[in-house]
């Protein structure tokens, strides 16, 4: 009787109604439909990319010291290809960033197509990319309009982007905003939305942080090297830890990950960084801030070394005093910050990893891809890097940098005369209140 009931109401529903339940109906089975068979929808499986060669000369070896000398060769290829592109200097560095960038999105994105490739979404691939070429746009732009300033000034077009940077940048966004939802299909309202979340996450993972690598980068090569060599000391040494020593299970997204390779991975991780850091710490061209010369319109790094990088005395606690006998210990202060650096490398950086691990599994995939033998993708090797690089531009803005007297001379200089008039006499009435001023005029 009840069902009765209902059917004969819905029958004596309005027709409008009649519809707008029909259409509700059909786009929550396309929802429904659609999840399912995302759940279903064939991803490329992972294959055997090993190089020939080593294959060849690791037949003999079981499958896990075949995995372990595969791993250690391209580990060492890859710390090899990594000083090159360091001797290269930031510019190549800069570029390396920029394609890493790339290859990454480029992978998460393949990701999302792949499972969603059958539905034929009109505008998915074509949108992806022009999100992201919108925000590189925009966040390299105000790294040139930064760092840049003088050059972008002299040059008139130049000047002119620089000005409506932000504006360009928004209208640009808009333009893909309008094509998204122009592109929107009936029935696959739900699905469509899902991809565009899928893009923006994607761009606030992978381009957002790549931008604050190069932000770090013109701080000074060490707060460039120095993260991304721990996240890689702690990979290498929390595998070799738990290949040689692991018995206990860490965390259910990543089986192989043990609590002997995460503790092992720690504390060598931290002696590694306070050794690295010394040996940089006595370098100019490592510690000096990256600039740009407009007299040679090229790099420079080369300056006169803050206090965070001269050698300084510490008293040692009395308790480490009669362990070790020693008083006192001669270090770089930056020495003290490479261990907030590394500790955050060991502890938090590995999260990233986790991150990824869930993601992948989500998706039924091994790796994001098959770019590096033994190694996955390179997104697979960067899921730690990124969360690195956002803590140490947070750390450097909260405990490091101070205000940069180059810069604001350069926008003092764009001023116009009446600005720099009155500005030059409330910074001399500051200073003649204070007696500096008329202390430094009696000296002359």
């Amino acid at each position: 009787m009840t069902e009765l009931r209902q059917r004969a109401v819905r029958e004596d529903a309005p027709p409008e109604d009649k519809e707008s339940e029909s259409e509700a109906k059909l786009d929550g089975e396309t929802a429904s439909d659609s999840e399912s068979r995302a759940e279903t929808a064939p991803l490329p499986t992972s294959v055997d990319d090993t190089p020939e060669v080593l294959n060849r000369a690791l037949s003999n070896l079981s499958s896990r010291w075949k995995n372990w000398w595969v791993r250690g060769i391209l580990t060492l290829a890859m710390i090899a290809f990594f000083f090159i592109i360091i001797y290269l200097g930031p510019m190549v560095l800069m570029m390396i960033v920029m394609c890493v960038q790339i290859k990454c999105f480029h992978e998460i994105i393949t990701i999302g197509y792949n499972v969603y490739h059958s539905y034929d979404l009109p505008w998915f691939r074509t949108l992806s990319w022009y999100f992201l070429l919108c925000v590189n746009y925009f966040f390299y732009g105000e790294t040139v309009t930064d760092y840049f300033f003088t050059l972008v000034q002299r040059e008139e077009p130049l000047r002119i982007l620089s000005k409506y940077h932000r504006f360009i940048s928004f209208a640009l966004y808009l333009t893909g905003f309008c094509m998204f939802v122009l592109s929107l299909v009936k029935k696959h309202y739900r699905l469509q939305f899902y991809m565009f979340g899928w893009t923006h996450v994607t761009l606030l993972i992978v381009v957002t942080q790549s931008h604050l690598v190069i932000h770090n980068l013109f701080e000074g090569m060490i707060w460039f090297i120095v993260p991304i060599s721990c996240v890689i000391c702690n990979d290498i040494m929390a595998y070799m830890f738990g290949f040689f020593f692991g018995r206990t299970p860490l965390i259910k997204l990543s089986p192989k990950k043990t609590w002997e390779g995460f503790i092992g991975g720690f504390f060598a991780t931290v002696v590694f960084g306070l050794l690295l850091s010394y040996v940089m710490s006595g370098y100019r061209c490592f510690v000096c801030p990256v600039e740009y010369n407009n007299d040679t319109n090229s790099f420079t790094v080369d300056c006169e070394p803050s206090d965070l990088f001269r050698l300084q005395e510490y008293n040692i606690p009395g308790v480490i005093q009669s362990a070790i006998g020693w008083k006192t210990v001669r270090m770089y202060p930056f020495q003290i910050h490479s261990i907030a650096l590394s500790t955050f490398a060991s502890l938090i950086g590995p999260f990233g990893g986790f991150f990824a691990s869930g993601f992948k599994r989500a998706f039924k995939i091994k790796d994001f891809a098959n770019t590096i033998p033994g190694h996955g993708g390179i997104m697979d090797r960067f899921d730690c890097q990124y969360l690195m690089a956002t803590f140490v531009n947070v750390y450097i803005a909260s405990f490091i940098r101070g205000p940069n007297p180059s810069k604001l001379i350069q926008q003092f200089l764009t001023l116009r005369p009446d600005q720099q008039l009155h500005i030059f006499n409330t910074l001399k009435s500051h200073l003649t209140d204070k007696g500096i001023l008329t202390s430094a005029l009696e000296d002359e």
